[in-house]
């Protein structure tokens, strides 16, 4: 078992903004715990076909910037190896791969000692930083027969590219920004439907620094009530990028309504019409990656994790229900730019409750 003063979970880019303040902070020793093989967090799992052009550019990470990349690159493999020079550039403590199984108090103290069990044996520490996102915890509805199906169940996280849908029947499920990119690239090689639970809300203004401002609000709004989470891009609005108009012209975005249940061959709605399928392809979204979390019972009746702003009524990390815990790419944070500004705050956080009076010693390696 070995004794830390903080835990940072997870080494994508929130991660890596928290243990870069940590380390200007002085919190030593601390530990990044990487469950992934390789660095590069979730970006390493996303599909060959996303380009850097498509993801909108990646917000810099503190203190060493991207610098200019090919728009046609695969951000794959581009975000994966920044994010390997950062850790190196800094001499960031990232261990890999980890996987921490629980998080749960040593006592009853709130500022006591917090036990982080892995698969690779145990820490102690004063604090921690989750930074798990949500790539791990796809989320998959349930409806009736969808057990019966005999064609490919797939979900965004399972999704390689275009090809390997061409030429086939695909059921789109899902109204969010990866739905949208999704169909893009495959209705000119497949046969796509596209189905919602609700009609699209498409935005026809410029997303400008105050929409900006309006959607992290209105995420913020939900977590500080202990809601359950919604990322800053649920509340945006749709928008169709240039290389997604051919795919608007095929009529890939006439949406229909979401089906009452799965047949072996297809969906069937509740009105009796019926669409023959080989794919369904769940591009139902992601929940966070707290299960660790569960035994610290931070969730509210609602189904969140109440988070307040520790320093301004802007940045929403701390949990309401112990002050040890800092979430950083959750809710209102679950965005490039949103990571950084709050794994300053959680590492500012972090070491303002290491300087408060505890009864043991000073934690050594």
């Amino acid at each position: 078992m070995r004794r830390v003063e903080v835990v940072v979970i997870g080494a994508g880019q929130a991660g890596l903004s928290a243990a870069y303040h940590l380390r200007r902070l002085g919190a030593e020793p601390f530990v990044v715990l990487d469950a992934n093989d390789a660095p590069g967090g979730a970006w390493q799992h996303r599909w060959d076909s996303l380009t850097m052009h498509d993801v909108h550019g990646v917000a810099d990470l503190p203190g060493r910037p991207l610098g200019d990349v090919d728009p046609v690159a695969r951000a794959n493999l581009v975000v994966p190896a920044y994010f390997e020079d950062y850790e190196h550039a800094f001499d960031l403590p990232v261990l890999r791969p980890v996987k921490v199984v629980s998080v749960t108090p040593v006592d009853d103290d709130p500022q006591g000692l917090l036990r982080v069990a892995t698969t690779r044996g145990e820490w102690l520490t004063r604090t921690l930083v989750n930074a798990t996102g949500t790539w791990d915890t796809p989320f998959r509805p349930y409806y009736p027969g969808i057990e019966t199906f005999r064609g490919e169940q797939l979900h965004t996280a399972d999704y390689t590219g275009p090809e390997q849908l061409a030429g086939r029947r695909v059921v789109v499920v899902g109204g969010g920004a990866s739905a949208v990119q999704i169909l893009g690239e495959i209705s000119p090689v497949a046969r796509t439907t596209w189905v919602t639970r609700r009609e699209p809300v498409w935005r026809t203004g410029p997303f400008d620094d105050d929409a900006g401002r309006e959607a992290v609000a209105r995420v913020e709004e939900r977590v500080s009530r202990g809601l359950p989470a919604r990322s800053v891009v649920s509340v945006t609005g749709l928008m169709l990028r240039p290389q997604e108009l051919r795919a608007a012209e095929l009529g890939a975005y006439e949406r229909r309504p979401m089906f009452a249940r799965v047949e072996p061959d297809g969906v069937r709605w509740a009105d009796g019409t019926f669409e023959a399928a080989d794919v369904i392809l769940w591009a139902t979204g992601f929940r966070p990656s707290v299960g660790h979390l569960r035994p610290l019972r931070l969730r509210t009746p609602q189904g969140g994790i109440r988070l307040r702003a520790p320093f301004d009524r802007h940045t929403f990390t701390t949990a309401t229900a112990d002050a040890r815990i800092h979430f950083v790419g959750y809710g209102p944070s679950a965005s490039t730019i949103g990571a950084n500004r709050a794994g300053r705050v959680a590492a500012r956080a972090a070491v303002e409750l290491l300087r408060t009076p505890h009864r043991a010693a000073p934690v050594a390696v």
